[in-house]
């Protein structure tokens, strides 16, 4: 972001998130069997990924799943975890209660709230049933493999991080079934 504001000032969310969300989009990914599920060719995604690190605007993409894989990949390998550590604990003991869950997104540090409500907003997208229809990722095919994405379980223990696994997804799943993020329509 801080590199983004000499580039960018007027931005409030990351441009590579609205750029990839855009081209996911575009290129017809809410009408793409398997989207965010089927990985895209990893060179196309490599080279994308070049393009996106120099703040260039690729023109010769055809498939959603490149920016999508591209999109999972920038979200899992961002240094603080869209949902940062100091809230996990509240998100997996949150898992199941939709104001609770609210709640917790409502309390996020502002630019993790504006980037998570967007991301939420465009997963929202591909819940809607005319694209679950085609793409047969309906809304827990969506937490279960955006989950890993924004929330990084801390233990090492494999019993604790099987467990949370399950909450994480309930914490995603219950953000898009629940949360208004209207009024992120227009914010980039």
């Amino acid at each position: 972001m801080e590199r983004q504001s000499e580039l960018f000032p007027d931005r409030k969310l990351p441009w590579v998130q609205v750029q990839l969300s855009q081209y996911v989009l575009g290129l017809g990914g809410a009408q793409t069997e398997g989207i965010f599920r089927v990985p895209g060719d990893i060179d196309e995604v490599n080279a994308l990924k070049l393009q996106v690190d120099q703040w260039r605007i690729p023109e010769n993409l055809s498939d959603p799943n490149v920016p999508a894989s591209l999109m999972k990949l920038w979200y899992r390998e961002l240094e603080e975890p869209l949902i940062p550590m100091d809230f996990y604990k509240q998100c997996v003991s949150n898992c199941d209660d939709p104001v609770a869950a609210i709640t917790v997104v409502q309390s996020l540090p502002e630019l993790n709230r504006l980037v998570l409500c967007y991301f939420i907003n465009f997963l929202q997208v591909f819940a809607q049933p005319s694209n679950v229809a085609v793409t047969k990722m309906d809304v827990n095919n969506l937490a279960m493999v955006m989950a890993p994405n924004c929330l990084r379980c801390q233990s090492d223990d494999p019993r604790i991080i099987f467990e949370n696994t399950r909450k994480e997804m309930a914490f995603l799943r219950m953000l898009i079934v629940h949360l208004d993020t209207s009024f992120i329509e227009g914010v980039v």
